[in-house]
């Protein structure tokens, strides 16, 4: 009973992660660069964004804790890094990539732009866009992956 409980929370936590950055992605990043002003974007990408990152943040520890201790009522751990784990691999390599961006997202953000952001706003939201686009289709391949291992597809 607790196995088919973790799996639909850990599963809504996706969707409520996932569906977000793809409608960030897909939606609010073309909004913005649509947009003329620059202090415009900004203002309206941090206003996202400060909403969007606590739900991201929820969400991905939500995924992780009932990804975590489904694995380990499965007894799952020994399938990491094999062939017939390649599902609950990736899943577990991109959430790791997804933590460490929100742990880190900061010092990333002054790391990846160096003061570009005083020069071309739109060079900056063109990289963020092309940065969230690689993740969402990363994203989207994994639970591809998930749900074709899951329901036999390996």
């Amino acid at each position: 009973m607790i196995v088919p409980l973790l799996i639909a929370v850990h599963v809504l936590g996706v969707v409520l992660w996932i569906g977000g950055v793809a409608f960030v992605t897909i939606i609010v990043f073309p909004m913005l660069m649509r947009m003329e002003s620059s202090m415009e974007k900004v203002m309206f990408f941090q206003g996202v964004e400060h909403r969007f990152a606590k739900i991201a943040k929820m969400s991905v520890a939500v995924v992780g804790l009932t990804g975590g201790w489904a694995l380990s009522v499965m007894h799952g751990w020994n399938r990491l890094f094999t062939a017939q784990g390649i599902d609950i691999t990736l899943m577990l390599v991109v959430w790791t990539f997804y933590l460490l961006v929100l742990l880190f997202e900061g010092k990333l953000f002054k790391i990846i732009f160096k003061g570009e952001a005083q020069h071309d706003m739109s060079k900056v939201f063109l990289k963020l866009t092309a940065f969230h686009w690689v993740v969402l289709v990363l994203s989207l391949l994994t639970i591809f992956v998930g749900v074709f291992a899951g329901h036999g597809g390996f």
